[in-house]
């Protein structure tokens, strides 16, 4: 049952689920370097996200060297995940704590960490779901030249074969990429300036991104032949602020939604793109990325919406929202329309099984004076969201999971720990993880699908 917060009346109910598949799985998603620590622990390499905590360039100063502590506080983070009454978690491992350079040996503490850890969601009952890259590159490896350098899809490749030879005994579903499309597009991508250089360094990376994917679902299949594997894209509708910013809105979703999965799932890159990455293909590198795959995974906040700037480095630049648009507490678009279009939309292009593998709503939450967090706006959201997908399922989309962003309030990339995602509140300075009214709501959903 929901704890009372005063006014129990003002929750949202549940939403219908007569849509979903009875095997439908919930679950849950975090990141390893969101919510790890343990930076200079048992080997670990740095990150480049270390290195930009380090350079000062995440707000308030922040650095992801404690975070959540979940290196220390697994267990008891898999408790909380028992009971939600989850059936999945999808996480990530940390590319620099298994190989500290990004390459060559292997760091043997680094690696056992991920045993404990999948051995103990096991035996709460809960499957893992492995995403091999959420962003934190080693350092070696950018300093290399990253995702720019052809040499970095061997190395991925490598990567990729070692975790499947280590955990494939117990993992079975495989994730390559967690959002490739903004990790390039923010990496290399954004800026001022018609900078032809770093358009050109983005354009390749895309590329051996791409060639990444294939030669890793490679690698996971000669190593895991039963594995299920997918790519996590974020993916939504991307929208003129003004009808004149048609043509910049198009390109804008050629380059946010269509960039990585168009090749890896249809064998051809956007064809507002296709002049720009050619230069950096060589023959055979689209068999190499068009590979199959079991299921897509959707990442879906809001819609985006764009203007032409002729100023930006490839004409266009985020524009404003309508002054009706919904908005989270953070200022993010909020529209559950757009989720469920944007569900039928993927199933139609690419054909594959969906899990919603990201959906969640940020705040600046606060403990209140009974030292507790009624979160009604967040189960608003999820309620609204959850009901459009359900609505979508009914109406076609092959939607098959549905995991919230985040099991845990954590480090917000470069907002630092100033904005708050998860179903569950972590008090930094002491770690004590208390459950929010939304944690309770959502066990409450899952109970209550999980029995119809």
């Amino acid at each position: 049952m929901l704890p009372a917060d005063g006014n129990p009346a003002t929750l949202p109910a549940l939403p219908p689920l007569t849509g979903l598949r009875r095997d439908f799985i919930w679950g849950v998603s975090t990141s390893s370097f969101q919510i790890e620590g343990a930076t200079r622990k048992d080997g670990r390499g740095p990150s480049v996200w270390d290195t930009r905590g380090q350079q000062g360039l995440i707000a308030n100063r922040d650095t992801g060297d404690v975070a959540c502590d979940h290196y220390h506080r697994y267990k008891e983070d898999v408790a909380l995940m028992q009971r939600l009454g989850i059936q999945a978690y999808r996480f990530s491992v940390a590319w620099p704590r298994v190989l500290p350079q990004g390459r060559g040996t292997p760091n043997e503490p680094g690696l056992a960490f991920y045993d404990r850890l999948i051995d103990a969601l096991l035996a709460a009952g809960i499957e893992p779901w492995l995403c091999l890259y959420h962003w934190d590159m080693p350092q070696a490896i950018d300093d290399l030249g990253g995702w720019t350098a052809r040499d970095s899809v061997a190395w991925f490749a490598d990567y990729a074969a070692l975790v499947a030879g280590r955990y494939g005994d117990r993992v079975k579903r495989f994730a390559t990429f967690n959002e490739p499309s903004i990790f390039t597009l923010f990496g290399f991508g954004f800026g001022g300036g018609q900078d032809a250089v770093a358009a050109d360094r983005m354009h390749r990376a895309i590329h051996h991104v791409n060639l990444a994917h294939g030669t890793a679902v490679d690698a996971l299949r000669a190593r895991v032949p039963a594995s299920s594997i997918g790519c996590v894209h974020n993916f939504q509708p991307c929208r003129p602020s003004t009808p004149a910013d048609t043509p910049a809105a198009a390109l804008s979703d050629a380059y946010w939604n269509r960039a990585y999965p168009d090749p890896q799932s249809r064998g051809f890159y956007p064809p507002l793109l296709r002049e720009k990455i050619e230069p950096h293909m060589q023959p055979g590198d689209m068999a190499r990325i068009v590979r199959p795959l079991d299921w897509f995974g959707l990442n879906h906040y809001g819609p985006t919406y764009f203007k032409a700037d002729p100023n930006s480095r490839f004409g266009f630049d985020f524009g404003a929202a309508p002054a009706d648009m919904g908005q989270t507490p953070i200022g993010w678009t909020m529209d559950p329309q757009a989720f469920h279009e944007t569900l039928l939309t993927v199933d139609r292009d690419y054909g594959l099984p969906i899990y919603v593998t990201e959906n969640g709503m940020g705040e600046k939450e606060q403990l209140d004076a009974n030292g507790a967090v009624i979160d009604n706006k967040r189960i608003a959201f999820l309620r609204a969201y959850i009901a459009a997908m359900n609505d979508a399922a009914s109406a076609g989309a092959d939607v098959r999971g549905y995991f919230v962003w985040s099991l845990l309030d954590n480090f917000e990339w470069e907002a630092g720990y100033s904005v708050r995602f998860g179903l569950t509140y972590v008090d930094y300075p002491t770690q004590r993880r208390i459950p929010k009214t939304s944690f309770h709501w959502y066990a409450d959903l899952i109970k209550t699908a999980r029995q119809q």
